[in-house]
């Protein structure tokens, strides 16, 4: 009797099973506490936050809208959480009983070929037999409780994933939609340039008649309008490849918004501030460091897998078969055949290749989390970098408006002169290429900065949840624990 009072609950222990491996934990990394640039004070969740709405540009907010719910890559990424939703029952359903059902039926007999009769003939037979077979893994050690817990945060991953292609599709459509307007701008400064100094061949030409320039005067304005002419055509090869773009992104036929954009529209201008937060932020709205985490998760879970394939594998097994025979002439005859009993597999000499796999899978894991790491330490450098970038396109913007106000007075001034015969044709065309690189560079530093604006609130993780609510944070309570 003691004796089976102590084999009773060894036995259960046995049933319940443990789980070997290392349970996954937040891996941890040192961050400072603020961006030398930013406050020290939380911005809190930005994931949902609309920060493209700040170009106050109600064409845009419609593209991203629509970006979001058509763009293909994001589109590819759900169907990933559908794979990876199935890759966790896949997971899990080795530890589950199985039961088949399968059945044959067969009729044969035996005569001679040459019609005499013999005493190998024997009569027609029919037999007919099936039953169900049920095996059950017993997962002692965890081997399937670990598969899942892998394919749990491969599905944590694969949301993650998709909130990544989110958050690219917003800085690419937004960064697209920036050229297009920047694009538009500098052919409308072009246009406006061509036709200024077309005023100024035609004044040349009157000088020339009335003796007062001569006809380098007249060939060198001729030069400064023909080089104009020249550099619309690129720039509208350039408006139409941004415009191609953000079509290709809302998943559209590249030419389908030409129309659209070609009506014109201002420079984007941010008109709100970003709240860049502290570092520490970015662990819980970067989707791209979620998904290291996940990752590293599921690579500390596979540990546990490669360890479990180190112990005996005990399947539990049986067999009901019932089987009907019926023989020609009139005999008949039944038989129900069983069996059940456990089978056992004890690994002994393999070469070393499972104790090898344990040592893959925990480099893979030390991998993954150098992984994670490099992945925090990316999204600091990306944020700092935004935040210089931010905290100084003002200055270059209001440097450069003033430089184009300058020359623009300069050129008007230039050109009276010229009129009275006080100075010389070189001075105007002097004049209005200063004008026209003052204005090009304005243009290319308002496009920077709303660059440097949409590069910023990436950097933090902002807006990729708008609307849709894709994050998935995996429940540890529903984790195994060892």
């Amino acid at each position: 009797m003691k004796s089976i009072h102590t084999a009773a609950p060894l036995a259960m222990l046995l049933l319940s099973g443990c789980v070997v491996g290392t349970d996954h934990t937040a891996p941890a990394i040192a961050l400072p506490a603020k961006y030398a640039e930013g406050p020290t004070t939380s911005n809190g969740d930005v994931t949902t936050v609309p920060w493209w709405t700040a170009f106050h540009d109600s064409r845009l907010n419609g593209y991203v809208v629509q970006g979001l719910a058509q763009n293909l890559d994001v589109l590819q990424a759900l169907e990933r959480i559908n794979q990876a939703e199935a890759n966790v029952v896949q997971a899990g359903a080795g530890a589950l009983p199985s039961l088949d059902l399968g059945a044959q039926a067969r009729r044969s007999g035996a005569s001679e070929l040459g019609g005499t009769p013999s005493a190998t003939a024997t009569a027609t037979q029919t037999s007919v037999s099936g039953g169900p077979t049920a095996s059950w893994f017993l997962d002692l050690f965890g081997l399937y409780r670990r598969s899942k817990e892998a394919a749990l945060a491969s599905l944590d991953a694969a949301y993650a994933a998709a909130d990544v292609a989110r958050l690219s599709l917003l800085q690419a459509v937004v960064s697209a939609y920036i050229d297009v307007r920047y694009y538009q701008e500098r052919i409308a400064l072009a246009r406006q340039n061509l036709a200024s100094r077309r005023e100024t061949l035609e004044l040349t030409r009157l000088q020339l008649e009335a003796g007062a320039a001569s006809r380098l005067d007249v060939v060198q304005a001729e030069g400064l309008v023909n080089s104009t002419i020249a550099e619309i055509p690129a720039l509208e090869t350039a408006f139409r490849g941004a415009a191609h773009r953000v079509a290709t992104l809302l998943g559209l036929p590249a030419s389908s918004l030409i129309p659209e954009l070609q009506k014109g529209a201002a420079q984007p201008v941010a008109r709100f501030n970003v709240k860049a937060g502290v570092p520490a932020d970015l662990i819980r709205n970067r989707p791209d460091i979620r998904a290291a985490e996940r990752q590293l998760a599921a690579a500390v879970a596979q540990i546990g897998v490669a360890e479990a394939q180190l112990y005996p594998a005990i399947t539990l097994g049986g067999s009901i078969t019932p089987s009907y025979t019926r023989v020609g002439g009139g005999g008949e005859s039944g038989l129900l055949s069983w069996s059940f009993g456990p089978t056992i597999s004890l690994p002994i000499f393999d070469g070393g290749a499972l104790k090898a796999n344990v040592s893959a899978a925990e480099s893979a894991a030390r991998e993954a989390y150098l992984d994670w790491k490099q992945v925090v330490l990316n999204a600091v450098e990306e944020t700092e970098n935004a935040l210089a970038a931010v905290a100084r396109d003002a200055r270059t913007v209001n440097a450069l408006r003033d430089t184009v106000r300058s020359y623009e007075e300069a050129l008007d001034l230039a050109t009276a002169s010229y009129r009275d015969g006080a100075s010389s044709l070189l001075d105007v065309l002097d004049a209005q290429r200063q004008v026209s690189t003052a204005q090009s560079n304005l243009a290319q530093a308002v496009q920077q900065a709303a660059q440097d604006f949409v590069s910023l609130n990436v950097a933090i993780g902002g807006g990729y949840d708008y609307g849709q609510g894709l994050t998935r944070v995996a429940s540890v309570a529903a984790l195994p624990t060892k």
